[in-house]
């Protein structure tokens, strides 16, 4: 038994390496590539290693990777009820009885744990899980033909709007904002009907003096109000600094940068938390509007590729699959920039693949693996395909016969 499971596990090694797309991991490790080389330049501004944490974040994540790809997707959302208990119970310990980071300015996150001396987001492991029990959900209602029924919209809604509350009730705001975009893209992708969405967006207009008045914070409010007065000397030195002095760096970078190690402001820690929401500054500095550039291109090659793989998935649980986590991507990616720019507020939201982040790292290759999953079944069309450990079964059962 011993030999059929390193059979099994040599099997599922040889099939990743050689069925999974090619193509998206090299995009993938280009990007990781870049985003260590931004990262071992900020080191220098500080005490922390954040290349080491991240190089070991990304061979974590890869070998969870692999693990995402061993079991069809398709079994592994059967445990979508299981799957979306953990996550809420996931959640509320960690809001309980997690890691409190007070900033100033009224920040205040409960959003972390401690395992094994490191601090883990709980909400970048449930991202990826909601992926899986979103697209579930959605094909269910799909199949029985009651997608559009109001009172499944409102199970949907329902859905998603529990691990937004609870990022909320975190102080995690931004990733309850990303649970909001995957649920979207989604579910359009899906068939919702867009009179739905005009009822829900309609509704958040009507509430939203309500949730400005009662349910923003003060530093939540500032940070609106804020980004489109930069110029205003008082408010570039309080509420608005961190964007003032990232958009210094990004400007001052050229259009070539100052070159590898040679950013100045990069190294005085000029930009406050550089290494994570405001990692764009550092490609500005150093390596100017081409680098950022590159780094925008890189991004949108991987969204374009996800779609791709989303048109060749075998049903269509494997295309919402996809299809959310270029939702994930899309939404972190436009909103970080945005906010890096200046254009938008400042909402906690980090650069995919590329913000200081172990866990954030390594989910991200997580949900690789899940498309990699999709990709490597694209053409198994409801045919039987026997998984690894059948086959090696069924080649130790026929050698027995033989007495062999």
């Amino acid at each position: 038994m011993q030999s059929i499971k390193k059979n099994h596990l040599i099997l599922s090694l040889k099939r990743f390496f050689t069925e999974s797309d090619h193509i998206l991991w090299t995009i993938i490790i280009i990007i990781s590539v870049f985003a260590l080389l931004l990262l071992k330049s900020v080191s220098r501004a500080t005490n922390t290693d954040y290349f080491e944490t991240q190089l070991i974040a990304v061979l974590l994540g890869l070998v969870g990777a692999f693990f995402f790809t061993v079991i069809d997707y398709k079994t592994i959302s059967n445990y979508w009820v299981l799957i979306a208990v953990f996550s809420v119970f996931f959640l509320i310990y960690t809001m309980l009885f997690g890691v409190n980071i007070s900033g100033s300015g009224g920040v205040n996150a409960t959003a972390w744990i401690n395992i094994a001396g490191r601090t883990f987001q709980s909400s970048e492991l449930v991202k990826i899980l909601f992926i899986i029990t979103y697209a579930k959900h959605l094909d269910i209602l799909k199949n029985s033909g009651k997608l559009n029924q109001v009172l499944s919209v409102i199970s949907l809604g329902i859905h998603a709007f529990i691990p937004f509350f609870l990022c909320h009730e975190q102080g995690d705001d931004g990733a309850g904002f990303v649970f909001f975009a995957i649920f979207i893209f989604m579910s359009i992708v899906a068939g919702v009907h867009l009179r739905y969405f005009a009822i829900l967006f309609g509704a958040i207009l009507v509430v939203f003096p309500f949730i400005w008045k009662f349910v923003l914070s003060e530093y939540q409010i500032l940070r609106f109000t804020s980004v489109y007065n930069l110029d205003d000397p008082t408010i570039a030195m309080n509420e608005g600094y961190q964007q003032y002095q990232g958009r210094i760096s990004i400007g001052s970078g050229g259009f070539f940068g100052y070159g590898y190690f040679q950013g100045p402001r990069v190294e005085t820690n000029a930009v406050t938390f550089q290494h994570s929401d405001f990692i764009f500054s550092v490609a500005g500095e150093e390596f100017g509007f081409i680098g950022c550039s590159f780094l925008i291109l890189l991004l949108f090659v991987l969204m374009i590729r996800l779609v791709q793989i989303a048109s060749k998935a075998r049903d269509d649980m494997g295309k919402y699959i996809c299809i959310g986590f270029f939702g994930l991507v899309a939404f972190q990616t436009v909103t970080n920039i945005g906010m890096c720019l200046a254009i938008l507020p400042v909402m906690g939201v980090t650069l995919p693949f590329f913000s200081a982040g172990g866990s954030s790292a390594a989910c991200l290759y997580f949900g690789i693996g899940l498309i990699q999953n999709v990709y490597m079944r694209r053409n198994d069309h409801g045919e039987v395909r026997l998984n690894a450990r059948d086959k090696v079964r069924l080649r130790y059962d026929k050698l027995k016969e033989h007495n062999l």
